[in-house]
């Protein structure tokens, strides 16, 4: 029962880490983008939109793989690749030296940023039919807090100096995997699992496959909605702080 606890707990703060990624650089980029590079806020707003796109291209195609690979390998190495993967990220950005860095941290971001898929199953392996909704339901909140988190930490500690939000979700991924590699057991049993496919890593096959479930297309329709509405108004919201900020200097 202990073990089990641990492992909720360590896929709560694995999800939330990762959320946190995404929201953590919205109000942070901008103004690192311009102590790089120079360039005005617009512009410097622009490539902080594409470092998003960036992320999520790449975790659109990794997510899947890291999936089929933890169906192979067991959950336990995948997760804590993952955590390691985004603190090596972080690590990037905060001695990034030109914007190419800043889009090949995001590149490792997006392809470790998959672990909520990997969390997601390490839930289905250890739940019972009894708590399985409750067990999920905490993976729904560690996505919530997590977004309210992420730009919260990017602006608070953004004032520090543009890389110091960065050195401590560095900090924060490490200690994590540190945790899940000594407390952490692996949830897959050896003979539940099967050898990895390109197939089924396929994530336009993947998602094909969850439309054809006609009980959640609208489901999925309106988280999609939801997050294509709150990803720009983060990123006005900034683009604005930032364009008062050069005003008053």
């Amino acid at each position: 029962m202990k073990k089990k606890q641990a492992a909720l707990i360590f896929i709560f703060i694995t999800v939330l880490i990762d959320i946190i990624g995404i929201g953590l650089i919205i109000p942070v980029v901008p103004a690192l983008i311009k102590e790089i590079t120079g360039l005005s806020t617009s512009e410097a707003s622009f490539f902080g939109g594409m470092l998003a796109a960036t992320y999520a291209i790449v975790q659109f195609f990794a997510a899947p793989i890291l999936g089929g690979l933890s169906d192979q390998y067991g959950r336990r190495p995948l997760l804590l690749a993952s955590l390691i993967g985004l603190g090596l990220d972080y690590i990037v950005i905060v001695f990034a030296p030109s914007l190419i860095w800043l889009f090949i941290a995001r590149m490792i971001s997006g392809l470790f940023g998959g672990s909520v898929t990997v969390a997601n199953a390490y839930i289905a392996d250890i739940s019972t039919p009894e708590n399985r909704a409750k067990n999920f339901g905490m993976i729904g909140a560690a996505f919530g807090l997590g977004f309210v988190i992420g730009p919260s930490i990017g602006g608070i500690l953004g004032e520090l100096g543009t890389r110091v939000p960065f050195m401590a979700a560095a900090g924060l991924s490490l200690l994590n995997a540190t945790y899940g590699f000594f407390v952490v057991p692996e949830s897959l049993a050896t003979e539940n699992r099967r050898p990895f496919t390109w197939k089924r890593a396929n994530p336009f096959g993947t998602l094909k496959r969850i439309l054809s479930h006609k009980k959640i297309v609208w489901l999925v329709v309106a988280l999609f909605v939801i997050y294509v509405a709150a990803m720009p108004l983060m990123q006005i919201g900034h683009f604005l702080r930032l364009k008062n900020s050069d005003g008053q200097n």
